[in-house]
C-alpha cells in the first residue's frame, strides 16, 4: 500500500507553467512505472505522462513537447513540469501507477490537484 499526495496546482494563464508534485509514502524506486493522470469535467481520466525506474518516459500526444515527468527517488516524489499550458489542460491531476497497458491501483488515488488555465 502506498499513499500519494498531489500538490502544485493552481490558476495559470494560457502559455504559463506549473510544476506538480506527487509525494509517496514509500520508496518509489520499488514502483516500476509511475504516471500522471488528469480528469476534466465530463471526461474520462486519462494518462498524460508516465515514467519507469529504467528511465523510459511516455506522453499523451496532447502534451508531448510541453510536459515533462521526472522522479526523485531520494524524496520519494514524482513531478510533472507543465509548460505552454492551454485551456484544454485544465483538469484535476493525479499520480498513480502508470504506463500504457498498465492499470492504476484504485486504492492509490489521492485527492488530486486542480489546474485551471484561464485568462
Amino acid at each position: 500500500q502506498v499513499q500519494l499526495v498531489e500538490s502544485g496546482g493552481g490558476l495559470v494563464q494560457p502559455g504559463g507553467s506549473l510544476r506538480l508534485s506527487c509525494a509517496a509514502s514509500r520508496n518509489i524506486s520499488l514502483i516500476y512505472a509511475m504516471g500522471w493522470y488528469r480528469q476534466a469535467p465530463g471526461k474520462q481520466r486519462e494518462l498524460v505522462a508516465a515514467s519507469t525506474t529504467a528511465g523510459s518516459t511516455k506522453y499523451a500526444d496532447s502534451v508531448k513537447g510541453r510536459f515533462t515527468i521526472s522522479r526523485d527517488a531520494a524524496k520519494n516524489a514524482v513531478y510533472l513540469q507543465m509548460n505552454s499550458l492551454k485551456p484544454e489542460d485544465a483538469a484535476v491531476y493525479y499520480c498513480n501507477i502508470g504506463w500504457p497497458g498498465l492499470a492504476p491501483r484504485s486504492e492509490y488515488w489521492g485527492q488530486g490537484t486542480r489546474v485551471t488555465v484561464s485568462s
